[in-house]
């Protein structure tokens, strides 16, 4: 956790110096009447505070709702819910970041050579998810053979909410209500849940604040309005995603708390930041136009990982639904029916 917060600062530490030095501008399109700082001030600072309340509605459900037997992890609703936040979170890649990326990298405030010459957009994105891959891999592999460390030792392994002992004649069992090697498989899909969590929230912190700092910087009353509706749908619902791998990881209620509160923060303190350096950053500066594109690169490319791979992939592959045909069907309409309805948003947003 801490090294992700690291992240996080350094990168919002990058992003301002960026933006503060984005001065060379792209002439602007100063006759547009839905211009207007003093009425988009209000809006902004009301989608601050409803984009809030959604974003902690969204992640907090799955935690709030575990008390629910039908809503709880091992059941199908569970599964078929977290189905359509997959939909959701990966038509959010497709459908929003990447086109937005291809927009910003291809704008005819930007030279000719080397931005209209080469797909930027596509080969960072791609970057991106193979780079996700390595973390992903690599962090699992980390986990893995620091806990199967521990177990050679002789010692204990607490892994948070459930307790693995090794027994005197080399055996691994866990407290609780099953033992032995089946349980041991289970300790290790917690480690992956774990990894899944950490990785898909700095994805979607990265992607959210850039959000709202465009959302922040603009004056435009005629886009505010829309554009703050759709982003409740959308953060309320990726929320639900990130919530679902939050409540699959079993994390102590500190980090728990932390992992919402950054989910939460981030479009909001993109917005404010925007807001803060309305003076200086411009949305079509080719400064602000290349780093924010590449920025949605990298963001789309770990979000369309992140979903196909440790999400659908994940739990289409696995023995629950596996085991039944009518529950994938289920799942499968789920994710139509997020994908599709993110993808509608992309008409406003």
């Amino acid at each position: 956790m801490a090294s992700n917060l690291k992240m996080v600062s350094i990168f919002i530490i990058f992003l301002t110096f960026l933006c503060t030095n984005a001065l060379s501008q792209c002439e602007d399109a100063t006759n547009n009447p839905c211009n207007n700082k003093s009425k988009a001030l209000p809006l902004k600072i009301i989608g601050i505070a409803v984009i809030l309340i959604t974003s902690i509605i969204g992640v907090s459900l799955p935690l709030i709702t575990r008390s629910i037997p039908a809503l709880s992890p091992d059941r199908s609703l569970f599964v078929i819910v977290k189905a359509f936040a997959s939909g959701i979170i990966l038509a959010t890649g497709f459908m929003h970041v990447l086109p937005d990326s291809f927009d910003m990298l291809r704008s005819s405030c930007l030279a000719d050579n080397p931005w209209h010459k080469f797909p930027f957009t596509g080969f960072v994105a791609m970057l991106s998810a193979i780079f996700t891959l390595v973390v992903d891999s690599m962090a699992t592999s980390v986990y893995t053979t620091k806990n199967n460390s521990v177990a050679a030792e002789g010692g204990e392994v607490v892994v948070e909410d459930r307790e693995m002992v090794v027994a005197s004649g080399g055996g691994m069992h866990f407290h609780g209500h099953s033992h032995g090697q089946q349980k041991g498989a289970i300790g290790q899909q917690l480690l992956r849940y774990r990894v899944v969590a950490m990785v898909l929230e700095l994805g979607i912190v990265v992607h959210s604040i850039v959000i709202g700092l465009g959302v922040g910087a603009s004056n435009d009353v005629c886009t505010i309005k829309p554009l703050v509706a759709a982003l409740c749908f959308h953060q309320m619902f990726e929320g639900m995603g990130l919530g679902g791998c939050i409540l699959q990881a079993e994390y102590k209620t500190v980090k728990k708390v932390a992992m919402v509160f950054f989910f939460s923060i981030t479009t909001p303190f993109g917005i404010a930041l925007g807001i803060a350096l309305s003076k200086t950053y411009k949305e079509n500066s080719p400064s602000s136009l290349i780093t924010v594109g590449l920025l949605n690169a990298s963001s789309a490319g770990l979000l369309i990982y992140m979903a196909l791979v440790d999400l659908l992939a994940a739990d289409f592959m696995g023995p629950k639904l596996q085991g039944s045909i009518k529950l994938q069907i289920k799942s499968y309409a789920a994710v139509l029916l997020g994908a599709g309805g993110m993808s509608l948003m992309a008409k406003w947003a």
